[in-house]
Protein backbone atom coordinates (compact mmCIF):
# COMPACT_ATOMS: atom_id res chain seq x y z
CA UNK A 1 0.00 0.00 0.00
CA UNK A 2 1.63 3.66 -0.82
CA UNK A 3 2.54 5.82 1.52
CA UNK A 4 -0.22 8.31 2.26
CA UNK A 5 0.80 12.13 1.14
CA UNK A 6 -0.15 15.25 2.98
CA UNK A 7 0.58 18.43 1.47
CA UNK A 8 0.81 21.63 3.07
CA UNK A 9 1.51 25.27 1.47
CA UNK A 10 2.67 28.45 3.40
CA UNK A 11 1.13 31.02 1.75
CA UNK A 12 0.78 33.32 4.94
CA UNK A 13 3.51 36.24 4.58
CA UNK A 14 2.15 39.86 4.03
CA UNK A 15 4.83 40.07 1.18
CA UNK A 16 5.91 44.11 2.31
CA UNK A 17 8.86 44.18 0.06
CA UNK A 18 6.19 43.69 -2.90
CA UNK A 19 4.79 47.65 -2.18
CA UNK A 20 1.43 46.31 -2.83
CA UNK A 21 -2.16 46.10 -1.41
CA UNK A 22 -2.22 42.42 -2.74
CA UNK A 23 -1.72 39.51 -0.70
CA UNK A 24 2.06 38.38 -2.05
CA UNK A 25 0.59 34.73 -3.33
CA UNK A 26 -2.01 36.24 -5.53
CA UNK A 27 0.82 38.63 -7.66
CA UNK A 28 0.51 37.17 -11.10
CA UNK A 29 2.94 34.90 -12.75
CA UNK A 30 2.86 34.00 -16.65
CA UNK A 31 -1.11 35.32 -15.74
CA UNK A 32 -1.64 33.06 -12.75
CA UNK A 33 -1.13 33.75 -9.13
CA UNK A 34 1.82 32.58 -7.24
CA UNK A 35 0.01 29.88 -5.14
CA UNK A 36 -2.12 28.50 -8.17
CA UNK A 37 1.37 27.46 -9.76
CA UNK A 38 2.60 25.22 -6.72
CA UNK A 39 -1.15 24.34 -5.75
CA UNK A 40 -1.50 22.97 -9.34
CA UNK A 41 1.90 21.28 -8.83
CA UNK A 42 0.65 19.58 -5.81
CA UNK A 43 -2.54 18.40 -7.67
CA UNK A 44 -0.15 16.19 -9.59
CA UNK A 45 1.12 14.72 -7.12
CA UNK A 46 -2.46 13.31 -6.46
CA UNK A 47 -1.98 13.68 -2.34
CA UNK A 48 -4.98 12.64 0.17
CA UNK A 49 -5.27 16.12 1.19
CA UNK A 50 -4.10 19.70 0.57
CA UNK A 51 -4.13 22.29 3.33
CA UNK A 52 -3.25 25.79 2.45
CA UNK A 53 -2.11 28.53 5.48
CA UNK A 54 -3.49 31.67 4.84
CA UNK A 55 -3.08 34.67 6.66
CA UNK A 56 -2.41 38.38 5.22
CA UNK A 57 -5.40 38.91 2.72
CA UNK A 58 -6.45 35.03 3.21
CA UNK A 59 -10.07 35.88 2.76
CA UNK A 60 -8.79 37.17 -1.18
CA UNK A 61 -6.83 34.07 -1.18
CA UNK A 62 -9.05 31.75 -0.57
CA UNK A 63 -12.12 33.62 -2.62
CA UNK A 64 -9.99 33.86 -5.94
CA UNK A 65 -8.48 30.25 -5.69
CA UNK A 66 -11.45 27.84 -4.55
CA UNK A 67 -10.82 24.52 -4.99
CA UNK A 68 -12.78 21.93 -3.18
CA UNK A 69 -10.02 19.68 -2.45
CA UNK A 70 -7.92 22.29 -0.84
CA UNK A 71 -8.09 22.70 2.96
CA UNK A 72 -7.75 26.29 4.34
CA UNK A 73 -6.43 27.36 7.64
CA UNK A 74 -5.74 30.86 8.85
CA UNK A 75 -2.09 31.71 10.65
CA UNK A 76 -2.94 34.31 12.99
CA UNK A 77 -0.72 35.82 13.80
CA UNK A 78 2.16 34.34 11.62
CA UNK A 79 5.06 33.33 13.99
CA UNK A 80 7.52 31.96 12.00
CA UNK A 81 7.40 28.61 9.48
CA UNK A 82 6.79 26.21 12.61
CA UNK A 83 4.30 27.73 13.67
CA UNK A 84 2.23 27.87 10.42
CA UNK A 85 2.96 23.87 10.37
CA UNK A 86 0.98 23.94 13.97
CA UNK A 87 -2.02 25.07 12.51
CA UNK A 88 -2.66 21.86 10.31
CA UNK A 89 -1.35 19.58 12.67
CA UNK A 90 -4.66 18.22 13.36
CA UNK A 91 -5.94 18.08 10.06
CA UNK A 92 -2.79 15.97 9.08
CA UNK A 93 -3.01 12.26 9.23
CA UNK A 94 -1.69 9.79 12.20
CA UNK A 95 0.55 7.97 9.40
CA UNK A 96 2.32 8.82 6.05
CA UNK A 97 4.29 11.87 5.05
CA UNK A 98 3.64 15.32 4.91
CA UNK A 99 5.48 17.43 2.06
CA UNK A 100 5.88 21.03 2.72
CA UNK A 101 5.61 23.54 -0.26
CA UNK A 102 5.73 27.71 -0.01
CA UNK A 103 3.14 29.93 -2.18
CA UNK A 104 5.44 32.15 -2.91
CA UNK A 105 7.82 29.62 -4.57
CA UNK A 106 5.98 28.94 -8.09
CA UNK A 107 8.25 27.27 -9.86
CA UNK A 108 9.41 24.21 -8.51
CA UNK A 109 9.12 21.07 -10.69
CA UNK A 110 7.30 18.03 -10.22
CA UNK A 111 10.45 15.82 -11.31
CA UNK A 112 12.27 17.32 -8.34
CA UNK A 113 9.17 16.26 -6.07
CA UNK A 114 9.23 13.15 -6.90
CA UNK A 115 12.78 12.82 -6.03
CA UNK A 116 12.32 14.25 -3.01
CA UNK A 117 9.43 12.13 -1.91
CA UNK A 118 11.29 8.91 -3.40
CA UNK A 119 13.90 9.70 -1.15
CA UNK A 120 12.04 9.81 2.30
CA UNK A 121 11.98 6.54 2.29
CA UNK A 122 10.59 4.42 5.14
CA UNK A 123 10.13 6.98 8.35
CA UNK A 124 13.30 9.46 7.72
CA UNK A 125 13.01 12.79 6.35
CA UNK A 126 13.96 14.36 3.11
CA UNK A 127 15.09 18.15 2.29
CA UNK A 128 15.33 20.04 -0.85
CA UNK A 129 18.79 21.58 -0.89
CA UNK A 130 20.36 23.73 -3.50
CA UNK A 131 24.54 24.87 -3.61
CA UNK A 132 24.10 29.00 -3.88
CA UNK A 133 26.90 31.20 -5.51
CA UNK A 134 25.60 33.84 -3.04
CA UNK A 135 23.44 31.73 -0.24
CA UNK A 136 23.18 35.35 2.11
CA UNK A 137 19.65 35.15 3.27
CA UNK A 138 19.21 31.46 3.26
CA UNK A 139 19.35 29.22 6.01
CA UNK A 140 22.49 27.14 6.20
CA UNK A 141 22.71 22.80 5.42
CA UNK A 142 25.19 21.64 8.29
CA UNK A 143 26.70 18.60 7.64
CA UNK A 144 29.15 16.07 9.61
CA UNK A 145 31.93 16.39 8.20
CA UNK A 146 32.96 12.82 9.08
CA UNK A 147 29.36 10.88 7.55
CA UNK A 148 28.54 14.09 5.80
CA UNK A 149 24.67 13.43 6.99
CA UNK A 150 22.68 16.74 7.84
CA UNK A 151 22.98 17.90 11.67
CA UNK A 152 21.44 21.17 11.52
CA UNK A 153 19.72 23.93 9.69
CA UNK A 154 21.10 27.38 10.61
CA UNK A 155 19.21 30.51 9.64
CA UNK A 156 21.20 33.65 8.44
CA UNK A 157 20.78 35.64 11.35
CA UNK A 158 21.93 33.17 14.29
CA UNK A 159 24.54 31.45 11.85
CA UNK A 160 28.72 32.16 13.27
CA UNK A 161 31.40 33.16 11.05
CA UNK A 162 32.50 29.31 10.05
CA UNK A 163 28.40 28.58 9.18
CA UNK A 164 28.07 31.82 7.09
CA UNK A 165 30.49 30.77 4.55
CA UNK A 166 28.46 26.92 3.85
CA UNK A 167 26.89 27.53 0.29
CA UNK A 168 24.76 24.73 0.90
CA UNK A 169 21.30 26.24 1.71
CA UNK A 170 18.08 24.73 2.62
CA UNK A 171 15.32 26.02 -0.14
CA UNK A 172 12.63 25.09 2.94
CA UNK A 173 10.88 22.13 0.50
CA UNK A 174 11.11 19.09 3.27
CA UNK A 175 9.15 16.09 3.79
CA UNK A 176 8.44 14.88 7.48
CA UNK A 177 7.02 11.44 8.01
CA UNK A 178 3.70 12.27 10.25
CA UNK A 179 4.48 10.25 13.27
CA UNK A 180 7.38 12.60 13.74
CA UNK A 181 5.67 15.80 13.26
CA UNK A 182 3.29 14.91 15.94
CA UNK A 183 5.89 14.23 17.96
CA UNK A 184 8.06 17.17 17.37
CA UNK A 185 5.91 19.97 16.65
CA UNK A 186 4.67 20.42 20.36
CA UNK A 187 8.36 20.66 21.45
CA UNK A 188 9.06 23.91 18.92
CA UNK A 189 10.46 27.35 20.88
CA UNK A 190 10.94 30.57 20.05
CA UNK A 191 14.39 30.88 21.44
CA UNK A 192 15.85 32.54 18.61
CA UNK A 193 17.26 35.74 17.10
CA UNK A 194 13.80 36.38 15.27
CA UNK A 195 11.51 34.92 18.01
CA UNK A 196 9.77 32.80 15.46
CA UNK A 197 9.13 29.23 15.68
CA UNK A 198 11.55 27.65 13.06
CA UNK A 199 10.28 24.65 11.11
CA UNK A 200 14.10 24.04 10.38
CA UNK A 201 13.97 22.99 13.78
CA UNK A 202 12.58 19.88 13.53
CA UNK A 203 15.58 18.43 11.41
CA UNK A 204 17.52 18.84 14.69
CA UNK A 205 15.12 16.89 16.74
CA UNK A 206 15.59 14.06 13.92
CA UNK A 207 19.06 14.29 14.11
CA UNK A 208 18.76 14.31 17.96
CA UNK A 209 16.88 10.93 17.99
CA UNK A 210 19.05 9.29 15.06
CA UNK A 211 16.21 10.08 12.52
CA UNK A 212 18.20 9.95 9.05
CA UNK A 213 17.74 13.22 6.68
CA UNK A 214 18.04 12.47 3.06
CA UNK A 215 18.82 15.43 0.35
CA UNK A 216 17.82 15.78 -2.76
CA UNK A 217 18.57 18.84 -5.11
CA UNK A 218 16.46 20.16 -8.02
CA UNK A 219 17.00 19.69 -11.37
CA UNK A 220 17.43 23.48 -12.20
CA UNK A 221 18.45 26.60 -9.10
CA UNK A 222 15.34 28.55 -10.17
CA UNK A 223 13.05 25.97 -9.33
CA UNK A 224 13.80 27.04 -5.49
CA UNK A 225 13.53 30.72 -6.36
CA UNK A 226 10.89 32.83 -3.94
CA UNK A 227 9.37 36.07 -4.56
CA UNK A 228 9.71 38.51 -2.41
CA UNK A 229 9.29 41.60 -4.40
CA UNK A 230 8.56 42.83 -7.80
CA UNK A 231 12.01 42.59 -9.63
CA UNK A 232 12.02 38.99 -8.00
CA UNK A 233 8.69 38.50 -9.53
CA UNK A 234 10.06 40.00 -13.06
CA UNK A 235 12.86 37.62 -12.73
CA UNK A 236 11.08 34.64 -12.55
CA UNK A 237 8.64 35.83 -14.99
CA UNK A 238 11.74 35.95 -17.56
CA UNK A 239 12.61 32.36 -16.04
CA UNK A 240 9.12 30.89 -17.33
CA UNK A 241 8.77 32.39 -20.70
CA UNK A 242 11.87 31.17 -21.59
CA UNK A 243 11.22 27.63 -20.41
CA UNK A 244 7.88 27.44 -22.13
CA UNK A 245 9.34 29.18 -25.70
CA UNK A 246 12.22 26.04 -25.46
CA UNK A 247 9.35 23.68 -24.56
CA UNK A 248 7.88 25.05 -27.92
CA UNK A 249 11.02 24.88 -29.71
CA UNK A 250 11.66 21.46 -28.61
CA UNK A 251 8.00 20.41 -30.13
CA UNK A 252 8.44 21.79 -33.68
CA UNK A 253 7.22 25.40 -33.07
CA UNK A 254 9.11 27.42 -34.80
CA UNK A 255 9.02 31.39 -32.94
CA UNK A 256 11.28 34.23 -34.94
CA UNK A 257 12.45 35.28 -31.52
CA UNK A 258 12.19 33.24 -28.42
CA UNK A 259 12.94 36.03 -25.66
CA UNK A 260 9.47 38.27 -27.37
CA UNK A 261 6.78 35.60 -26.66
CA UNK A 262 4.72 35.62 -23.54
CA UNK A 263 2.58 32.39 -22.64
CA UNK A 264 -0.05 33.29 -19.67
CA UNK A 265 -1.78 30.13 -19.54
CA UNK A 266 -1.47 26.94 -21.88
CA UNK A 267 -0.20 27.28 -25.61
CA UNK A 268 -0.99 23.78 -27.78
CA UNK A 269 0.22 23.77 -30.97
CA UNK A 270 -0.19 21.54 -34.30
CA UNK A 271 2.90 20.76 -36.59
CA UNK A 272 4.82 23.89 -38.42
CA UNK A 273 3.27 26.11 -36.35
CA UNK A 274 4.82 29.58 -36.98
CA UNK A 275 4.60 32.35 -33.96
CA UNK A 276 6.68 36.14 -34.95
CA UNK A 277 7.49 38.29 -32.70
CA UNK A 278 5.51 40.01 -29.02
CA UNK A 279 2.18 37.55 -29.53
CA UNK A 280 1.14 37.15 -26.43
CA UNK A 281 -1.16 33.95 -25.47
CA UNK A 282 -3.60 33.84 -22.60
CA UNK A 283 -5.62 31.18 -21.02
CA UNK A 284 -5.94 28.63 -23.47
CA UNK A 285 -4.93 29.08 -26.99
CA UNK A 286 -4.90 25.95 -29.57
CA UNK A 287 -3.37 26.34 -32.51
CA UNK A 288 -3.65 23.80 -35.70
CA UNK A 289 -1.23 22.57 -37.86
CA UNK A 290 0.59 25.23 -40.03
CA UNK A 291 -1.16 28.18 -38.49
CA UNK A 292 0.70 31.68 -38.29
CA UNK A 293 0.83 34.52 -36.48
CA UNK A 294 1.99 37.58 -36.95
CA UNK A 295 3.96 39.88 -35.23
CA UNK A 296 2.26 42.30 -32.07
CA UNK A 297 -1.30 39.59 -31.76
CA UNK A 298 -2.76 38.68 -28.54
CA UNK A 299 -5.21 35.76 -28.19
CA UNK A 300 -7.15 34.61 -25.65
CA UNK A 301 -8.85 31.14 -25.21
CA UNK A 302 -9.04 30.79 -28.79
CA UNK A 303 -9.30 27.94 -30.73
CA UNK A 304 -7.21 28.51 -34.63
CA UNK A 305 -7.61 25.58 -37.14
CA UNK A 306 -5.11 24.30 -39.62
CA UNK A 307 -3.68 26.81 -42.44
CA UNK A 308 -5.02 30.01 -40.62
CA UNK A 309 -3.15 32.89 -40.79
CA UNK A 310 -3.32 35.65 -38.31
CA UNK A 311 -1.89 38.70 -39.36
CA UNK A 312 0.09 41.66 -36.82
CA UNK A 313 -1.78 43.43 -34.37
CA UNK A 314 -4.74 41.05 -34.24
CA UNK A 315 -6.44 40.80 -31.04
CA UNK A 316 -8.81 38.01 -30.68
CA UNK A 317 -10.09 36.10 -27.51
CA UNK A 318 -12.90 33.07 -26.36
CA UNK A 319 -13.33 32.36 -30.21
CA UNK A 320 -13.39 29.82 -32.66
CA UNK A 321 -11.46 30.23 -36.15
CA UNK A 322 -11.74 27.89 -39.11
CA UNK A 323 -9.42 26.53 -41.19
CA UNK A 324 -7.78 28.54 -43.99
CA UNK A 325 -8.32 31.72 -42.37
CA UNK A 326 -7.53 35.40 -43.03
CA UNK A 327 -7.43 37.24 -39.93
CA UNK A 328 -6.36 41.10 -39.66
CA UNK A 329 -3.74 43.21 -39.79
CA UNK A 330 -5.65 45.19 -36.82
CA UNK A 331 -8.50 42.82 -36.70
CA UNK A 332 -10.46 42.24 -33.45
CA UNK A 333 -12.90 39.64 -32.68
CA UNK A 334 -14.30 39.47 -29.62
CA UNK A 335 -15.69 37.01 -27.43
CA UNK A 336 -18.66 34.65 -28.77
CA UNK A 337 -17.68 34.70 -32.02
CA UNK A 338 -17.54 31.90 -34.69
CA UNK A 339 -15.78 31.58 -37.98
CA UNK A 340 -16.29 28.74 -40.58
CA UNK A 341 -13.36 27.87 -43.09
CA UNK A 342 -11.92 30.29 -45.77
CA UNK A 343 -13.35 33.19 -43.72
CA UNK A 344 -11.44 36.49 -43.87
CA UNK A 345 -11.98 39.34 -41.33
CA UNK A 346 -9.34 42.23 -42.97
CA UNK A 347 -8.14 45.10 -41.43
CA UNK A 348 -10.12 47.65 -38.67
CA UNK A 349 -13.12 44.89 -38.46
CA UNK A 350 -14.36 43.97 -35.82
CA UNK A 351 -16.80 40.75 -34.65
CA UNK A 352 -18.42 40.02 -31.85
CA UNK A 353 -20.84 37.46 -30.72
CA UNK A 354 -21.23 36.28 -34.11
CA UNK A 355 -21.22 33.01 -36.63
CA UNK A 356 -20.01 33.53 -40.11
CA UNK A 357 -20.20 31.11 -42.42
CA UNK A 358 -17.42 29.47 -44.87
CA UNK A 359 -16.26 31.98 -47.46
CA UNK A 360 -17.56 35.19 -46.31
CA UNK A 361 -15.01 38.00 -45.89
CA UNK A 362 -15.13 41.96 -44.30
CA UNK A 363 -12.27 43.26 -45.71
CA UNK A 364 -11.95 46.64 -44.44
CA UNK A 365 -13.22 49.13 -41.40
CA UNK A 366 -16.61 47.05 -40.60
CA UNK A 367 -18.15 46.25 -37.22
CA UNK A 368 -20.58 43.01 -37.36
CA UNK A 369 -22.04 42.19 -33.89
CA UNK A 370 -24.63 40.09 -32.57
CA UNK A 371 -25.33 38.47 -36.24
CA UNK A 372 -25.74 35.26 -38.28
CA UNK A 373 -23.75 35.86 -41.62
CA UNK A 374 -24.38 33.17 -44.28
CA UNK A 375 -21.71 31.56 -47.12
CA UNK A 376 -20.08 33.54 -49.17
CA UNK A 377 -20.70 37.45 -48.05
CA UNK A 378 -19.60 40.13 -48.91
CA UNK A 379 -19.44 42.74 -46.91
CA UNK A 380 -17.67 46.29 -47.87
CA UNK A 381 -15.77 48.72 -46.00
CA UNK A 382 -17.79 50.77 -42.99
CA UNK A 383 -20.52 48.36 -42.67
CA UNK A 384 -22.08 48.39 -39.29
CA UNK A 385 -24.56 46.12 -37.65
CA UNK A 386 -26.79 48.54 -35.82
CA UNK A 387 -27.07 45.98 -32.79
CA UNK A 388 -27.94 48.02 -29.76
CA UNK A 389 -30.70 50.42 -29.13
CA UNK A 390 -29.35 51.55 -26.10
CA UNK A 391 -30.97 48.98 -23.61
CA UNK A 392 -30.95 45.83 -25.57
CA UNK A 393 -29.30 44.06 -27.86
CA UNK A 394 -30.58 42.75 -31.15
CA UNK A 395 -29.61 40.25 -33.96
CA UNK A 396 -28.45 40.61 -37.54
CA UNK A 397 -29.34 37.62 -40.24
CA UNK A 398 -27.47 37.88 -43.55
CA UNK A 399 -28.19 34.99 -45.79
CA UNK A 400 -26.21 33.55 -48.18
CA UNK A 401 -24.56 35.26 -51.14
CA UNK A 402 -25.39 38.81 -49.90
CA UNK A 403 -23.29 41.34 -51.42
CA UNK A 404 -23.55 44.64 -48.98
CA UNK A 405 -21.87 48.05 -50.43
CA UNK A 406 -19.73 50.07 -48.52
CA UNK A 407 -21.08 52.07 -45.65
CA UNK A 408 -23.77 50.67 -45.32
CA UNK A 409 -25.96 50.46 -42.05
CA UNK A 410 -27.88 47.60 -41.10
CA UNK A 411 -30.34 48.86 -38.04
CA UNK A 412 -31.22 45.19 -35.99
CA UNK A 413 -33.49 43.03 -35.88
CA UNK A 414 -33.02 42.79 -39.84
CA UNK A 415 -32.65 39.75 -42.04
CA UNK A 416 -30.83 40.56 -45.22
CA UNK A 417 -32.33 37.66 -47.56
CA UNK A 418 -30.49 35.18 -49.97
CA UNK A 419 -28.70 36.50 -52.45
CA UNK A 420 -29.53 40.01 -50.99
CA UNK A 421 -27.49 43.16 -52.86
CA UNK A 422 -27.46 45.98 -50.79
CA UNK A 423 -26.47 49.63 -52.20
CA UNK A 424 -23.22 51.65 -51.04
CA UNK A 425 -24.41 54.04 -48.43
CA UNK A 426 -27.58 52.64 -47.62
CA UNK A 427 -29.58 52.28 -44.16
CA UNK A 428 -31.19 49.25 -44.11
CA UNK A 429 -34.26 49.14 -41.63
CA UNK A 430 -36.56 46.10 -42.91
CA UNK A 431 -36.27 42.70 -44.07
CA UNK A 432 -35.00 42.71 -47.86
CA UNK A 433 -36.72 39.71 -50.46
CA UNK A 434 -34.16 37.77 -52.18
CA UNK A 435 -31.85 38.15 -55.17
CA UNK A 436 -32.83 41.58 -55.49
CA UNK A 437 -31.07 45.18 -54.84
CA UNK A 438 -32.02 47.27 -52.38
CA UNK A 439 -31.36 50.64 -51.27
CA UNK A 440 -32.02 53.50 -49.10
CA UNK A 441 -30.64 56.94 -49.78
CA UNK A 442 -31.67 60.57 -49.82
CA UNK A 443 -32.08 62.44 -53.57
CA UNK A 444 -28.68 63.99 -54.47
CA UNK A 445 -28.92 68.09 -54.37
CA UNK A 446 -26.29 70.35 -55.42
CA UNK A 447 -27.07 73.84 -54.57
CA UNK A 448 -25.55 76.61 -56.29
CA UNK A 449 -24.42 79.54 -55.10
CA UNK A 450 -23.48 78.11 -51.63
CA UNK A 451 -20.18 79.11 -50.72
CA UNK A 452 -18.37 77.90 -47.56
CA UNK A 453 -17.59 79.65 -44.57
CA UNK A 454 -14.87 81.36 -44.07
CA UNK A 455 -12.40 82.27 -40.38
CA UNK A 456 -13.13 85.39 -38.87
CA UNK A 457 -10.32 87.66 -38.81
CA UNK A 458 -9.37 88.27 -35.02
Amino acid sequence: MATALNIVILAAGVGKRMQSSLPKVLHPLAGRPLLEHVVNTARTLLPSKICVVIGHGGDAVQQQLGGEDLIWVKQEPQLGTGHALMQVQSMLDQNGITLVLYGDVPLVNINTLQKLIGSAQGKQCALLTAVLENPFGYGRVVRNLTTNHIEEIVEQKDANQDQLLIREINTGVMIIPNVYLHEWLPRLDNKNAQQEYYLTDLIAMAVKQNVQVASTQPENIWETMGVNSKRQLAELERIYQKEYANKLLDAGVSLADPARIDIRGDLICGSDVEIDINCIFEGTVKLGHHVKVKAHCVLRNVIVSAETVIFPYSHIEESEIGTNCRIGPFARVRPGTTLSDKVHIGNFVEVKNSQIATGSKASHLSYIGDSIVGENVNIGAGTITCNYDGANKYQTIIEDNVFIGSDTQLIAPVRIAKGSTIGAGSTITRDTPAETLTLSRSKQVSVSGWKRPLKSKP
